[in-house]
């Protein structure tokens, strides 16, 4: 985590996220919760100095060597944005890679995930798994997932958990799973297997295509 990301708008929300949270859970658990954090600034942003005492910064890919040897679950690491960082993942012993950006707030101007998954799925050719996080709100987003490589895709049901629990996750799942049935049935795919590169066109498909 970069613990001096400015956050242009968590800091503008300052802890008007756990306020929010107020109608998700109880009155005492949330003040409690806040209660936690590190004192109110009005400099800064709340969820930085939630992610501050939070997240360690000493880990190193060395951790993952001690994770993999305290658990038999498999060991996936989220994150990844560049193909240098996709080999050592894979050279650390992880079962599966999760591209992702956290959601585009540690730093401006990250790459759009859709856009560095393709190429994270080549390097990586195939030795672990490979997810794509954040970007998706529709069918459409997961065919696109999948025709570029990407073995599941995730944080939508997060949404819906967040908004109506358990009701809201079924939700969520039926919602993407018409809108991608959807879509496979006017792409001509009977079957997931059935979506390929072919089924998409990438900005970089575009440019080449005018060389």
């Amino acid at each position: 985590m970069l613990s001096n990301s400015k956050r242009e708008d968590a800091i503008q929300n300052l802890y008007e996220f756990f306020v929010h949270c107020m109608g998700l859970v109880s009155k005492k658990r949330l003040l409690f919760f806040i209660w936690l954090l590190p004192p109110f600034s009005s400099e800064g942003s709340g969820v930085e100095a939630f992610d501050s005492t939070t997240f360690d910064a000493s880990l190193n890919w060395k951790d993952i060597e001690w994770l993999r040897s305290v658990t038999k679950l498999p060991v996936l690491v989220k994150g990844i944005l560049k193909r240098e960082d996709a080999l050592k993942a894979i050279e650390a012993g992880v079962d599966g890679i999760v591209v992702s950006n956290h959601g585009d707030r540690q730093l401006d101007y990250s790459p759009a995930t859709i856009t560095i998954l393709e190429e994270i799925v080549h390097i990586v050719g195939g030795r672990v798994s490979v997810l794509l996080d954040g970007g998706v709100g529709r069918g459409t987003d997961v065919f696109k997932a999948l025709a570029l490589g990407s073995q599941a895709i995730g944080r939508p049901v997060v949404y819906g958990l967040a908004a109506k629990g358990e009701d809201g996750v079924r939700k969520v799942i039926e919602m993407l799973k018409n809108e991608l049935e959807l879509t496979m049935a006017i792409s001509g795919c009977p079957t997931i297997d059935d979506i390929t590169r072919n089924h998409v066109r990438t900005v970089s498909d575009r440019l080449k295509s005018m060389l």
